[in-house]
Parts: structure tokens; sequence; C-alpha cells
């Protein structure tokens, strides 16, 4: 009797000798070839379906996080409003009495790291015979230098620490005025100056002594920043501000500082977040997400069902061998776990191959896509339509490992049947015509 308890002749499962066996099978053979090419396809096919599945992931991640990015970099997380107030002549105007005040009550609430009153409108920028429209927000410096897409760009001209002697614009409105850091630009106010004749266009001339990439297109395109004071006086707002400009510590946490916010701002006060402008988008994005996963998971699906083809003509080639091994005493679980770890090599060779080959793209998408733009002739990426400049990606270890488990565990469920298939093969029948 054996003293470990265990029936003699058995042995443990995935044993060193199942292992050299499985492998042996693999090894190509000049009589086996079509064996060899079936395993060839299918780690290619695993290889490259793991490959576009992290690849996409990496570059729908690093999407999501730009956009994100130059959203808070560049724009209030929260934009405290008044409500509307009818004048005597039955206008309706939203402006703020006591901005600071307002502001500083704001600063108190727990999480809030700035707060900044602004002025904003919609101005006609020109130099020379060329114009533009832009959006202008009256700003002080300090509040300015507290905006890391613009006191911190990824790049910039001139110097911000002027900003009271003049505007900042972004490079976009500066490329297409064909603006340099010194020039004169004149910004056209259609609601100006008030006469006895009724109202006249303010035009008015400033030193531009900062130009700014802030990494998001339509904010380059447009934005344009004027002193607090200048700006006041430039839209008649003098003693009122437009709305609080609130930064926080966690903008994603923003629905939590909803209530808060709102206390600290008193009765009539409307709150817009960062997610209100952008949230829409980011849904869809996510349902996208979600969806070009499904779509990259059957790749790795079909990748993987040609391991099962491979299997199945190993296990027809190798009915002899199967035969001979039963007969030597291999019981049918043995055979099962050798053809079950044929397949489950090709997965993990051709998933790990995916994974270094997804990774390598993620790490290198700039020299990546700069000799792909290259090749097309350039154009291939927009940033009027996309928002950004570049193709951006951001590897994830959770988007790694999930496209490398799924691909791992359809590559060991699908390599099942045609295992069970050689395990349940009559020995008798297998040598009965060799």
């Amino acid at each position: 009797m054996s003293t470990t308890g265990r029936r003699p002749g058995r042995t443990a499962p995935f044993a060193p000798f199942e292992f050299a066996i499985a492998w042996r099978y693999l090894r190509a053979r000049r009589a086996e070839g079509g064996v060899s090419v079936m395993t060839w396809i299918s780690l290619i096919g695993v290889t490259l379906a793991v490959f576009a599945l992290i690849a996409t992931l990496a570059v729908r991640a690093g999407f999501r996080a730009e956009f994100v990015d130059t959203i808070l970099g560049a724009n209030a997380h929260v934009t405290v409003y008044p409500e509307p107030r009818i004048t005597e002549t039955g206008a309706t105007i939203r402006t703020i009495e006591d901005y600071d005040a307002l502001a500083a009550r704001l600063a108190e609430v727990p999480g809030v790291t700035r707060t900044a009153p602004l002025i904003r409108g919609q101005v006609m920028v020109s130099l020379g015979d060329r114009a533009s429209a832009g959006d202008l927000y009256g700003i002080r410096a300090e509040d300015l230098a507290g905006i890391p897409r613009v006191a911190d760009p990824e790049a910039s001209e001139g110097d911000i620490a002027r900003f009271d002697e003049g505007v900042a614009i972004g490079s976009g409105l500066a490329r297409e005025l064909g603006v340099v850091p010194g020039d004169r630009i004149r910004l056209i106010q259609p609601n100006g100056v008030k006469t006895a004749f009724g109202t006249s266009p303010r035009v008015n001339a400033y030193e531009v002594v900062y130009v700014f990439t802030a990494g998001r297109y339509d904010i380059d395109r447009t934005r344009i920043y004027l002193p607090f004071a200048v700006a006041q006086d430039h839209f008649n707002r003098e003693g009122l501000a437009d709305e609080i400009e609130v930064m926080l510590d966690d903008p994603e946490a923003v629905e939590e500082m909803t209530l808060p916010l709102l206390r600290a701002a008193g009765p009539g006060a409307y709150l817009w977040t960062w997610r209100d402008s952008s949230g829409a988008f980011l849904r869809a994005l996510d349902v996208e997400d979600n969806v070009m996963f499904i779509i990259l998971s059957i790749l790795v699906l079909i990748a993987a069902m040609n391991i099962t083809s491979g299997l199945i003509m190993l296990v027809k080639n190798k009915g002899r061998d199967i035969g001979i091994l039963r007969t030597m005493g291999l019981t049918e679980g043995s055979v099962l776990r050798v053809f079950f770890l044929c397949g489950a090599f090709t997965g993990i060779i051709g998933t790990a191959a995916g994974v270094a080959l997804g990774c390598l793209f993620a790490i290198w998408i700039d020299p990546i896509f700069s000799f792909v733009n290259y090749m097309a002739g350039g154009g291939v990426w927009d940033p009027s339509i996309r928002g950004i400049y570049t193709l951006p990606a951001k590897l994830q270890w959770w988007d790694v490992g999930r496209a490398a488990g799924l691909s791992l565990f359809l590559s060991f469920v699908v390599t099942i049947f045609p295992a069970r298939r050689a395990a349940r093969m009559n020995p008798v029948e297998a040598l009965r015509y060799e």
C-alpha cells in the first residue's frame, strides 16, 4: 500500500511529463506541416487581437484623460451665477455687486482651492486687415496665475507677469491674426459707450503681452484674458462681476460640492459645473469604451477559435500516439491535460506577445503617429474636430489586465472540447489500422 494514500500508478495533475509531451506536440515537424501552420496562425491571431484590444483601450483612456485635463486645466470647475434681475427699463441683467464677499464665502468651503470674480463677453479682435471673434475673460493677474493650462502651458510666448499691462491670448487666435507679443490688437465691443444718441461700439487697443497654448483647440482659438478692472470698463460693468469661478481640490467629486457651494452662495445663486458642460460627451466616451471592448472581445474570441481548429487537427494526427499512451497506462485525465496544455501554451504565448506589443504601442505612440502622419502626407489628425492636438494614449494596468485575462480565459475554454475528444478516444479504435 502506498504510504501517501494515493493509488499505485496514479500521478498528480499537470505532471512534468504532461508538459513535456504537450511541448513536443507543438514543435514543428515536416510530416505534420499543417499542424505547425495552424499553431502559428493561432498564435499570430491571438497576438494581434490582444494587441488591438490593449492599443484601443490605451488610446481611449488617453483621449478621455487629455480631454478632461484640458477642461479642468483651463476652465472653472464650478461657475456661480446670480439669478436674473429686471431693471427699471425692463432689461434682464445677471451681475454680481458684492463679488468679493461672495468669492470669500465660497473660498471658505472645504475642498475649494481658489475663487475668482470674472467678467465675460464676446468681442471682435482685429489686427490690421485681419479680424476674428473671441471669448473675453476679465480676470485679476493673481487669479490668472492660478489657471494651470494658462500659467504653465504646453508652450508660451511673452511674459505673464506683465498681464496688468495688456492682454493674454490663445496661440490659435494669435496665429490666425498673425500676432506676436508686443503687437497691439483692437477689441471691439458692440455695447460700448453710452451717448445721448444711444450706445456706440467701444474700440480699444491693447498690447499683447502673453500668448499661451492650453492644449485644447477651441480654447487656444478663441480665449482672450483682459485685466479685471479694464474689462469692467470695457463692458460697462463698473463695480460688478458676471460670475465667480471656483476651482476644486478634487474636480471629480464636483457633485458632492454642489450643496455646500449653494449654501455658501446664498439664495438666488445658480451653479454650472464642468460636468454640466461636458458630461454628455464624457458619458458618450464611456459608452463607446464599453462597446469597443465588446467588439474587440469578439475579435479575441475569433482568434482563440483558431486554437480549436489547430487542436482538432493535432488530435487527428496524433491518434496513434494517443492509443499507445493509453495502452501504456496514461489515464483519460492525463491525455486531456496534455492537449489542454497544447492550446494553453498557444494562448499564453500569444497573449504575452500581444500585451508586449500593446504596451510598446502605447509608450511609443508619438513617433508611431508621426510616422503614420508623414506617410499619409499630413492632416491625419484635425484638432478643430477632435479638440486636442495629438493622439494620446494612457496605459492603465487595469485595461492590460482585463485584456490579458480575457484572452487567457477564452484560450483555455476553447481548448476543452478538442482535449476531451482526445481523452475519450478509444485506444483500440486508434490502433486498429496502424
